[in-house]
């Protein structure tokens, strides 16, 4: 059996140094041939993933993990997060039977030691070739410490800024989330997922963890086939489509099956009819939460359920045991087929990463590749292509070069520990530019900066307003610089109140009223509540939570060194009574009217988000015009193009996102009022003009899913809108036959 498994081992190298980028018929036989050796035990090992430990917030439930490893009953570790640690647990499984390397996971979503913006802000950038650098330049990070496989990219839907892993996603359409998706992938995996800088990726969660009850973290979902397939699961179709190397089951339910023990997402949608060729892993401990879901009795049928659906890894659960297995294969309620076809997924990803021809090759890295000065400045350049210009009244922005002293005030103005976000992997604080340092840096002599904190984050004490006003009434501009902490989003992050927290409205009112202008800082990881705040200032900058380069980027913006350019990628309500509001909500038989009392409105407050999704501000301006669609009708299968002319009309150069919506007017189900269908960023100098084209193919941009479940497009009339946000109202049509 030894001598096999070197064989085994030598003909896997050979395979690889002959360059198979893919599985091929030789590397199926080399799969197969090795599936064949395998006992039951082996095979549940490699569908076993349980945490290191090292990581300290990472609870560790199996002390004998490195036996099990030995013993070839462990396929992956999660959080093992040193190349040494993770070449000593490598060497233990080339000292198991068949010596198959394992895989080695960690929660790497938005950068590894050089932090970048959290994905929230990457998606207000609509750069997406930004963001792809942004996943290659963590790859690299993670790959040179050992991590081989990463637990991201999150791409969960997300329209309920009360639930706090909003941050981790792209926000509230789907559209951009699947662009936003499969740039991700491609920046973790490359090209050939066998180059050492690759990473296998993993999108998650599968499916439609972000629409939960109540914006409750772990709650049920409920919805409907048509929201489940048209919106949560696009874009993990475009994951699927991207082939991504693995999927994580959802901690959530969907109309009563938890997504772990779900037969038709896992197999049917996933594997069958998108013809997935990866495997799909479970978030943490998820196969034995079926019990507290109330499906399963005890450990045995939770196993029973998750391998049946078509889970192929267990994350940390420990429940895929042969004890269990056995007696349900000898019940026949197991298929050995499934666990065969779950192993064979694994061991196909692991070959295509190149690790039966090197084990080792993620932990042999002799150069320093973290936090280059290459990787800090592609942090900068995202951490302020994500920053949104809400408001600007009287063009307070950027600060004027005649400003002699100003007054840097609020709880994150010097704040390390806040910056990063959610998520930080190996980020750490210390390394993080604060705002006033990157101030400070810029300005140098030519203008005075003094500091004073005003307030706490989440306290009620004020004992620290009256420095902080004294402070404001001798400078000549007021930065304040509000917002969440860290871990205010994230996983188990829901907030009942989406406003500022503690005190920190009252302090910005009490810096108003001094009556020097007031610039407002933001670093949040969700949409905030801010009706009130608009009253209280002249200028709105959201920063979200901007990563290590933090202070550098935002001074960037504010000295109009960077003129803003991001877009909202989420809609902000005015208050948490209008959450969930977005953009692209159903027609109703009675439209809102705020005229008309019988319509779909509220009593007490507008039915209007305070910034719609899209929207952002500029220090130029840009005007729409001319407007024109290719063709008045066209047939499914034809293509249609649209064109508009957009004009800097400003005094500076700038970007602008120009966004084309489209609405069907008249379909087999009710539509969207408007939906996202492409968007382009462009570079335009003072009263430069561009025409910017689009092209829809209906049989491919149009459909959506019907009440029988088939997904195709309709005939009949379509709106497109075209501008700078979701409200846009240049319009034209066109007709489908």
């Amino acid at each position: 059996m030894k001598q096999q498994s070197i064989r085994l081992f030598i003909v896997a190298t050979i395979l690889f140094v002959f360059g198979l980028k893919n599985a091929s018929a030789a590397d199926n036989n080399l799969i197969e041939n090795l599936l064949s050796q395998m006992t039951l035990e082996e095979k549940l090992g490699q569908m076993t993933l349980y945490s290191s430990g090292e990581d300290p917030l990472v609870p560790v439930f199996n002390p004998s993990y490195k036996q099990e490893i030995k013993e070839g009953r462990c396929g992956a570790i999660f959080a093992s997060i040193t190349p040494d640690s993770i070449r000593y647990l490598q060497e233990l499984a080339m000292q198991s039977r068949l010596k198959i390397p394992m895989l080695f996971g960690y929660d790497v979503i938005h950068g590894y030691k050089t932090i970048f913006p959290i994905p929230l802000a990457q998606a207000a950038s609509f750069n997406l070739d930004l963001i792809r650098k942004s996943a290659q330049v963590a790859a690299t990070e993670a790959s040179s410490r050992g991590i081989n496989w990463f637990f991201g990219p999150m791409i969960d839907i997300a329209r309920d800024a009360r639930w706090g892993r909003v941050s981790e996603g792209a926000g509230e359409d789907p559209f951009l989330t699947s662009k936003v998706a499969v740039e991700m992938i491609k920046g973790y995996q490359g090209e050939n997922l066998s180059e050492r800088n690759n990473v296998a990726a993993c999108a998650k969660h599968f499916a439609a963890y972000g629409a939960p009850i109540g914006g409750k973290d772990y709650n049920t979902v409920i919805m409907s086939l048509q929201e489940l397939n048209d919106v949560y699961l696009a874009p993990h179709k475009a994951a699927a489509d991207a082939q991504v190397a693995s999927f994580m089951s959802a901690f959530n339910e969907i109309n009563g099956m938890p997504c772990s023990a779900n037969r038709e997402l896992l197999t049917d949608i996933l594997q069958k009819q998108w013809k997935y060729k990866g495997f799909v892993v479970t978030d943490f401990a998820t196969i034995r939460e079926f019990m507290n879901h109330g499906i399963a009795e005890n450990e045995e049928q939770c196993a029973q359920l998750a391998i049946q659906a078509g889970v192929s890894m267990d994350m940390e659960s420990g429940i895929y045991k042969a004890k269990y297995v056995e007696n349900q294969l000898k019940s026949k309620s197991i298929d050995i087929e499934k666990i065969d076809e779950a192993v064979r997924r694994i061991l196909t990803i692991k070959y295509r990463m190149g690790l039966f021809a090197d084990p080792f090759k993620y932990c042999n890295s002799k150069t320093n590749e973290l936090m280059t000065a290459n990787n800090l400045t592609t942090a900068r350049e995202i951490a302020r292509e994500s920053m949104v210009l809400l408001k600007n009244d009287k063009q307070t922005l950027p600060i004027k070069s005649d400003i002699r002293k100003i007054a840097l005030i609020g709880p994150l103005a010097d704040n390390q520990a806040d910056m990063l976000g959610t998520w930080i992997a190996q980020g750490d604080t210390s390394d993080v530019v604060t705002l006033l340092q990157g101030l400070k840096k810029q300005l140098g002599t030519s203008a005075q900066v003094e500091y004073a904190q005003g307030c706490d984050i989440d306290t009620k004490r004020t004992s620290m307003f009256n420095k902080a006003i004294a402070l404001a009434k001798k400078s000549d501009v007021i930065v304040v610089v509000l917002g969440e902490k860290g871990d205010m989003a994230g996983e188990a992050a829901s907030r009942g109140n989406i406003n500022l927290p503690g005190v920190q409205t009252a302090l910005l009112k009490a810096l108003y009223a001094t009556k020097k202008p007031v610039i407002l800082v933001l670093m949040n990881g969700r949409p905030l509540a801010l009706e009130e705040e608009m009253n209280y200032c002249d200028a709105i900058l959201e920063a979200w939570q901007p990563g290590t380069i933090a202070g550098d980027a935002i001074a960037d913006v504010l000295l109009g060194k960077y003129n803003p350019s991001g877009k909202l990628p989420v809609t902000f309500p005015r208050c948490v009574g209008q959450v969930p509001i977005f953009y692209a909500a159903k027609s109703t038989g009675r439209p809102s009217d705020a005229k008309v009392r019988y319509s779909s409105r509220y009593l007490d407050i507008p039915f209007t988000p305070l910034f719609p999704f899209g929207f952002g501000l500029s220090y130029t301006t840009f005007e729409y015009s001319e407007l024109s669609v290719s063709h008045p009708e066209i047939g499914l299968n034809d293509e249609i193009t649209i064109q508009v002319k957009v004009k800097n009309s400003g005094k500076i150069a700038g970007q602008e996102v120009v966004q084309l919506y489209l609405k069907d007017d008249i379909g087999q189900l009710t539509r969207p009022v408007r939906e996202l269908k492409g968007f382009q960023k462009i570079q335009l100098n003072a009263g430069e003009s561009k025409v910017v084209t689009f092209t829809l193919k209906p049989s491919v941009d149009l459909i959506y899913t019907h009440a029988d479940g088939t997904q195709n497009a309709d005939a009949g009339k379509f709106t497109v809108f075209v501008g700078g946000n979701s409200d846009a109202n240049l319009l034209h049509s066109f007709r489908v036959k």
